[in-house]
């Protein structure tokens, strides 16, 4: 994705708290957006010398192989001067944890090794996050090779020395003892999977701590029962651990289950799955290119599922499994929504519920709109918004709830989170409630972080904007979507807008996507319409493709009949759950996403309810 911004910033975040021990959970660090405007984050590319790099798209962990791009400095196949991966691919399937420093570096932490990466060394892979870790890998004693464009990874399983545990405030902590490091694997359920020699007595010691366990050979499963996923989940060195932070309530034993097949599909989708619910599979060719097509098609207007936004329920600091986020909500068929910053885990673009923004739209990028039984609508989306005083003066507001900051004034409510934490190094703001001015905030307590009350509502102040009033002044709120579509209860935010009407509308420059994002093959998410029935939509490369482009993509829905689309975030986010069950797998891992959206039994949750223009006093 393109850098150039209309207005250049330095990022700086704030990071604090002692390293990690045994003794207290790790400290959460704020998750801290990009200034930039790509769908989650694009660094630039760092690059070597044409002939001393080489890269691929499939990668082999353990025997385990999947698609993923990487890149290889060096000439030698065994011994990389330099390996960058996907961060995706770190957290997700190597067990990397990760955290944004002050300056915008990321650290990495793995088994007791660091590794600060500069942003200007963190790169852009096909449409992902990519650092190089050619040297903690070798420190650790990961065996690297590369053959073609297949990249082999291998770490020997060690063994399980001793399983221990304590209770802390409001969780178990449950600690393995190793006697080596391990990949530590997620998985879609919200479990995880490390490569490690176990016995029988010490699955039986993991279950009575409130894991289900199971071994399938030198893999070593767990999960916590009912399927919520673990609080925390790190590793640390001198000697190799794994700890796992369990929620108390729910921890009872129960008896280890080596876990086999995908999970079933609930039996309820089954039931709906014919005239009422349409699920197709079917491979097309374009471009020669052939893509695997998923489409699930509902009428939302008398069905028996209504679309619902899937989001996580503390805030929007985060990333949460697709599956989890579906059983959340009792969603019966779920796909990934929109875009987000998968470095400093924020959103990037409008996410809309019950008439509330809980991110506000971005760069007049493509939305969906839609209210309790009717079809979507769709369109690009600008929140225009400003704040005056009773002297009639007026402040123009950029966004409400982003994770993407510019110079200017932004507005942030308890939706947010329960708490306010500076996105760049040098904000101030206001405290509103109930339409005046409750206190002014300086930049050091901005950094510390402010606490969101549902009343109040916090305007920020970047690179040097101007906070004009005073304690004490009355303020009025200014809100009005560039579209109709944006009085929708509920609204999507994606990019770029692939059909309106019937045309194909694809114009990714005019949303703030680069040239490179823009001619990429990659797996797809789409939600669409055919003016009838209500489309969710995944595509892959078949055969191990990359997928198709968005051009290719809005001419392959084109064809299937459908009149308007909107492309949602893809590459390892694409995933498609049903029933529980999680059938489309992105990249073949199933990525940690932000937001999602789902179809749910009518009646089974609160109904949204649309909001026209908005004038009022400033209180949430």
């Amino acid at each position: 994705m393109a850098r150039t911004l209309p207005i250049t910033l330095v990022l700086l975040a704030l990071i604090g708290g002692p390293r990690v021990t045994e003794a207290a959970p790790p400290p959460v660090p704020p998750a801290l957006p990009e200034l930039d405007p790509p769908s989650r984050r694009r660094p630039e590319p760092v690059r070597l010398a044409p002939s001393a790099e080489i890269g691929g798209t499939r990668l082999e962990l353990n025997g385990r192989r999947q698609q993923a791009a990487w890149r290889w400095g060096g000439q030698d196949p065994r011994q990389p001067q330099a390996l960058w991966l996907p961060l995706e691919v770190l957290e997700g399937q190597l067990g990397f944890s990760s955290r944004s420093r002050p300056d915008g570096a990321l650290t990495l932490e793995w088994f007791g090794r660091e590794l600060v990466v500069p942003a200007s060394q963190q790169r852009s892979l096909a449409d992902e996050v990519a650092v190089d870790v050619a040297a903690i890998l070798q420190n650790v004693g990961v065996a690297v090779e590369r053959r073609g464009d297949l990249l082999h990874l291998r770490l020997p399983a060690p063994r399980l020395l001793q399983v221990r545990s304590s209770e802390q405030a409001g969780f178990r902590r449950v600690v393995l003892d190793l006697d080596g490091p391990t990949l530590v694997r997620s998985s879609s359920d919200g479990g995880v999977q490390l490569a490690l020699l176990s016995r029988a007595d010490q699955l039986a010691q993991l279950t009575a701590r409130g894991l289900r366990s199971g071994a399938d050979g030198a893999d070593l499963n767990l999960s916590v029962p009912g399927g919520t996923a673990p609080l925390r989940l790190f590793t640390l060195g001198e000697p190799a651990r794994v700890v796992i932070d369990l929620p108390l309530s729910g921890t009872t034993g129960t008896a280890a289950t080596p876990p086999t097949a995908p999970a079933p599909i609930d039996p309820r989708l089954l039931a709906l799955l014919g005239p009422q619910l349409r699920w197709d599979q079917q491979v097309r060719a374009v471009g020669g290119t052939r893509v695997q097509i998923n489409a699930v098609r509902v009428d939302p207007r008398s069905g028996p599922l209504e679309l619902r936004t899937l989001s996580r329920p503390d805030g929007m600091a985060g990333l949460s499994s697709l599956a989890a986020l579906a059983q959340r909500q009792d969603a019966l068929v779920a796909i990934n929504g929109g875009f987000f910053n998968r470095v400093r885990r924020l959103p990037l673009g409008a996410l809309r519920d019950q008439g509330r923004w809980l991110s506000g739209p971005i760069l007049n990028r493509g939305v969906v709109g839609w209210d309790p039984r009717s079809l979507p609508r769709f369109g690009r989306l600008r929140l225009d918004e400003w704040i005056s005083d009773d002297r009639g003066q007026r402040w123009p507001l950029l966004t409400v709830n982003s994770g993407y900051a510019q110079r200017g004034l932004s507005r942030y409510t308890a939706d947010w989170g329960r708490l306010y934490q500076a996105l760049t190094g040098s904000e101030t703001g206001v405290m509103l409630s109930g339409g005046r001015v409750q206190r002014r905030i300086g930049s050091q307590e901005l950094a510390a972080g402010v606490p969101l009350r549902p009343e109040d509502t916090l305007v920020v102040a970047r690179a040097g904007a101007v906070l004009p009033w005073n304690e004490g002044e009355s303020l009025r709120l200014e809100s009005r979507p560039s579209d109709p579509v944006g009085n929708a209860g509920s609204v999507m935010g994606g990019g770029p807008l692939l059909l309106q009407n019937g045309r194909i509308v694809l114009n990714g420059s005019a949303e703030g996507f680069g040239d490179a994002f823009l001619r990429q093959g990659a797996p797809r998410t789409v939600v669409g319409s055919d003016g009838t029935l209500l489309w969710l939509v995944t595509l892959e490369g078949a055969g191990g493709g990359a997928g198709p482009t968005l051009a290719e993509t809005a001419w392959l829905l084109q064809q299937l009949g459908l009149v308007d689309a909107l492309n949602l975030d893809g590459g390892s986010s694409t995933g498609l759950v049903m029933g529980g069950s999680h059938r489309v797998k992105g990249r073949g891992v199933a990525g940690s996403v932000h937001n999602g959206l789902g179809l749910v039994p009518v009646g089974g949750g609160a109904a949204t309810t649309g909001l026209g223009p908005t004038s009022q006093r400033l209180a949430n």
